[in-house]
């Protein structure tokens, strides 16, 4: 399962049709592909489902508020299910990359410079276009991944004999995952 689609800015600039349309394709796709494949890699006893997920389905980003949640959505869902599925033999892997150099990412940020953002306060609109935006483009420029070297993570994923629940693909980002248990307080 690879479908996504993403999201970033202030909330109360972005409608809740978007919102409503990004869950239905980052989360409830896969839950209808899941509800397609589940009952016949049960009656078999046999099969691995691949999901690519996000590393921000473990800790949210700040202007990232719909996008994290349908991630989080995603890695509960399959959490949940994890347990009832080995008991029929069949594996759950998901793939969770940290940033990832794409047209997709390039597009987002590129809408994200030419939006309205009157519905949000002054400050907010000049954080999330002066701070977060620029940060954001170095933090793809420093740390993204390539989509070859995604796909080598997920190969090795399907291929492996005892396929890992989780698997984050970016080792830069593990502390960042870590954090949310270091600090109840949520400031760092």
């Amino acid at each position: 399962s690879n479908a996504g689609v993403g999201m970033a800015g202030p909330l109360e600039c972005q409608s809740l049709a978007a919102m409503q349309s990004l869950m239905d394709t980052n989360f409830f796709g896969l839950v209808r592909l899941v509800k397609e494949v589940l009952p016949d890699m049960k009656r078999r006893r046999s099969g691995h489902i691949v999901v690519i997920s996000s590393i921000m389905g473990l800790q949210g980003i700040v202007f990232n508020d719909i996008y994290a949640a349908s991630k989080f959505a995603v890695e509960g869902f399959c959490e949940s299910l994890v347990v009832q599925a080995l008991r029929f033999n069949v594996a759950i892997s998901l793939v969770e990359p940290g940033p990832v150099t794409t047209e997709f990412e390039m597009k987002l940020y590129e809408e994200a410079e030419r939006a309205d953002y009157s519905r949000t306060d002054p400050e907010t609109a000049d954080i999330f276009t002066n701070l977060y935006l620029r940060n954001s483009k170095d933090v793809f420029a420093s740390l993204g991944q390539t989509p070859e070297d995604i796909a080598e993570h997920t190969l090795r994923v399907i291929e492996a004999a005892r396929p890992p629940f989780r698997h984050q693909t970016n080792a830069a980002y593990t502390p960042m995952a870590a954090l949310k248990h270091a600090d109840p307080s949520g400031a760092l």
